[in-house]
């Protein structure tokens, strides 16, 4: 008896401590959404990486799709048909995954309007976001060949237009501008692999995506200078050794840049097994440095924009 009471009250404590599910999506003319907080590594709680913005109630953006997103981003309430855009920021398979798994359920929508995609260009052993989707959904040679109309338009979920942002000019460019809708798209530090962090805008409202970076773009905090909220990949410790922080934003470096970028809140995603072990001194570092409000993400975990 007394396991089952500790069973039921460890159950009830876990509910009232994770963040609002798919019966609560995120409210407000613009919020945040985390479908995958995670890494490359397994883990019980977290998916890799996702994120969806919601716009008066409708999941308009979705930033990412690692492996978990599909399941979360059901879990959420999303609709496919709802979404104006995919935004990649790289092509390490924890960040792009699950897109076979969303275009295959977009045969299943009611969706006949097209879905533009961006990603980055292509560098050392990564293919531009053009040929990746090709080397997916080609008629002829691709892995999945029998979700070709997804590139070639006979279906009625063709993915396009495809944007390839080139990461060699660094400098920021537009990838979506509707009348209430605007992406921005900016090439980031990330080691060796070509990448790229994201700027959304709606409702006079921005919420900037960090992609996985080492912060060494410049371009890339102007772009995101006084967004109301920013998505900040945490992967490392300070102290780290050279090849991951070529890769990765340290505590310092995060704490520093969102400081000098005057961003309104930080939502602190993309845990690995090495940070989540140094997760309290990692988000200690982070406040000393910015004042802000600083959260914690976890899986569908809702985060308003901070008004500033």
């Amino acid at each position: 008896m007394t396991r089952i009471l500790l069973t039921a009250l460890a159950w009830f404590l876990c509910m009232i401590a994770l963040p609002a599910r798919a019966d609560d999506p995120c409210a407000g003319p613009m919020a945040l959404q985390v479908l995958g907080s995670g890494g490359p590594e397994p883990g019980r709680d977290r998916a890799s990486s996702g994120y969806l913005v919601w716009i008066d109630g409708k999941s308009r953006v979705l930033v990412d799709a690692g492996g978990g997103v599909f399941l979360r981003f059901g879990e959420a309430g999303a609709s496919l048909d709802d979404l104006d855009f995919v935004a990649i920021s790289h092509l390490h398979a924890d960040h792009v995954a699950d897109l076979p798994a969303l275009v295959k359920a977009g045969f299943f929508s009611d969706r006949t309007r097209a879905l533009p995609v961006a990603g980055p260009s292509a560098g050392n052993k990564f293919p531009g976001i053009k040929t990746f989707l090709r080397r997916e959904f080609g008629p002829s040679d691709g892995a999945f060949a029998y979700l070709s109309g997804a590139l070639d338009g006979d279906s009625q979920f063709p993915l396009k237009p495809v944007i390839e942002v080139d990461v060699a000019r660094k400098s920021p460019r537009r990838v979506l501008d509707l009348p209430d809708l605007r992406v921005t798209a900016a090439p980031v530090h990330h080691g060796p692999v070509p990448a790229l962090g994201y700027l959304v805008e709606s409702h006079g409202t921005k919420i900037a995506f960090s992609g996985d970076q080492n912060g060494n773009n410049p371009m890339f905090w102007t772009m995101v200078e006084h967004a109301d909220l920013l998505v900040m990949h945490t992967a490392i410790a300070d102290g780290s050794d050279a090849v991951a922080a070529n890769l990765h934003a340290t505590p310092t470096s995060i704490g520093q840049h969102a400081a000098a970028a005057g961003v309104g809140r930080v939502v602190l995603s993309h845990w690995m097994k090495r940070s989540l072990a140094a997760m309290d001194a990692n988000v200690a570092t982070i406040r000393g440095l910015y004042h802000g409000p600083v959260d914690v993400a976890h899986d569908l975990g809702c985060y308003a924009p901070a008004a500033h």
